[in-house]
């Protein structure tokens, strides 16, 4: 099949090669088609092994008890593995447990992989189940050792062999190279071609089996950005479950970063996608208003809901995720500049608050402090989280365009909101005729706008202002 090659298995405690041993390996080496080595071993897991694996497999604390740890074979292994292509039926799964257990070693393993799940569904496209109980039902092979090691590899060397008989062996050499040189790392139930995936800016989108989106993400570059995540899935928790699940990857393509940014945000809040972490629906976001009266008590008013608006803004700050992320925020602020907690609101009585009595305070609460000078203070201390007011008279775009795929777009904004993105200049009047009503607040847009249409700004995007009876083209 390839020059050099290694049918390798393993049996394991479990399937999270972060958290779970290997309990069993068993490999053979074949050498321009002819085989020169075989070699299987017991593991010592060091942890325990639950009577579920123990019922699958066979393998027991008691069998493994006297067996060595893989510290004490895995030299041995790499011997066997130098030069050759790792070949396993799921080879993420393998090489994933065998990458964990060698950085334990501080040992960095580099070898080729080739996953003889996606060789199948390559050789047989037409055909549904390519796991190895399927493919043992298919081609009539039996085995007395299923879900031990060198079973299952002598498994995998009986079915190349009738792989190579029917197909010619050159056809498979060809189909295994294929392979080989660009994705044997992806999952081998995925149906995308990631070949068909661009190597531009947008929106990447990965499902498993159902309709609802398990992970939305975004780069400059969609088709690296999407190997990335199957190339971290032997090493990270969170990538190796998404690359259990998935099954079909879509992709939108967008004129430049801003507006890959603008459409990730935009779908993760509409779809709730399981594995993202950022940008969720913003449902408790707050900020706090100033009083402008230095005498008022308290000084500070926490808002949120139809008060976070961006008409209301000047006098707020923040903006805070969360009630417990903006007290957390002013505490330390207050903490760090001398502020009376009594003042702002965070804590109850009358005279002198705690924090003056541990020399924390400077003392507005009994009279040390004028309440003007500490209003001056307290704005001075607040003035980085400023809600900044709309500098526009109306709303503008951002047009963004590559000029390596020829893609334009206009990315619209109001009032700090993103209200939508258009591609020519029927969309743009369009857009611009629409009614807007009282715009939602939020803070992804926010920040996003802030950080692209406020100069310097970004190369590559032009500032149009516009209006109802604009005449900026697209």
């Amino acid at each position: 099949m390839l020059p050099c090659y290694v049918l390798l298995d393993l049996e394991t405690t479990g399937g999270n090669a972060v958290r779970d041993r290997i309990t069993e390996i068993a490999a053979v080496r074949f050498e321009h088609g002819v085989e020169v080595a075989r070699w299987s071993t017991l593991v010592n897991p060091g942890v325990f092994i639950s009577g579920f694996i123990t019922q699958l497999t066979g393998i027991s604390n008691a069998l493994v008890a006297d067996a060595p740890a893989f510290d004490q074979v895995g030299v041995q292994l790499l011997k066997l593995l130098d030069g050759a292509v790792l070949v396993a039926h799921n080879v993420r799964f393998d090489h994933g447990f065998l990458l964990h257990e060698f950085a334990r070693m501080d040992v960095a393993l580099r070898t080729k992989t080739l996953c003889t799940v996606r060789l199948s569904r390559l050789l047989y496209p037409g055909i549904k189940g390519h796991g190895l109980d399927a493919i043992m039902q298919r081609h009539g092979i039996t085995t007395e050792s299923r879900h031990r090691a060198m079973g299952d590899v002598q498994v995998m060397q009986t079915w190349l062999k009738q792989v190579a008989q029917q197909f010619g062996a050159p056809h498979l050499r060809q189909q295994a190279l294929v392979l080989l040189q660009g994705s044997a790392a992806l999952p081998p139930q995925l149906d995308t071609h990631v070949a068909d995936i661009p190597e531009g800016p947008g929106v990447y989108i990965f499902y498993g089996e159902g309709t609802l989106p398990l992970y939305i993400g975004k780069s400059v570059k969609l088709r690296s950005r999407v190997m990335s995540h199957f190339s971290a899935a032997s090493r990270e928790p969170r990538e190796m479950r998404i690359a259990q699940e998935i099954r079909r990857i879509e992709w939108v393509e967008t004129a430049g970063e801003l507006g890959a940014l603008l459409l990730e945000a935009r779908l993760v809040k509409k779809h709730q996608p399981l594995h993202n972490r950022q940008l969720r629906r913003e449902s408790s976001l707050c900020a706090w208003r100033l009083d402008a009266n230095p005498n008022a008590r308290p000084l500070l008013t926490l808002v949120r809901g139809a008060e976070l608006s961006p008409e209301q803004f000047g006098n707020l700050y923040g903006p805070y995720r969360s009630k417990n992320q903006a007290i957390s925020h002013l505490r330390e602020l207050a903490d760090a500049h001398g502020l009376c907690l009594q003042a702002l609101g965070l804590e109850s009585g009358k005279g002198r608050c705690f924090a003056h009595q541990i020399g924390h305070c400077k003392g507005v609460c009994c009279g040390e402090e004028a309440p003007e000078r500490h209003h001056l203070r307290l704005q001075m201390v607040l003035s980085a989280d400023k809600l900044r007011v709309w500098p526009f008279a109306g709303p503008v775009g951002l047009r963004e365009h590559n000029p390596h795929t020829g893609k334009g777009e206009m990315h619209i904004f109001n009032q700090w909101c993103h209200l939508t993105t258009v591609r020519s200049d029927e969309d743009l009047q369009e857009a611009l005729q629409m009614r807007t009503e009282v715009l939602a607040f939020d803070l992804d847009s926010y920040r996003l706008a802030l950080k692209y249409l406020m100069p310097p700004g970004k190369v590559g995007l032009t500032l149009i202002h516009l209006n109802s009876s604009s005449k900026n083209g697209f």
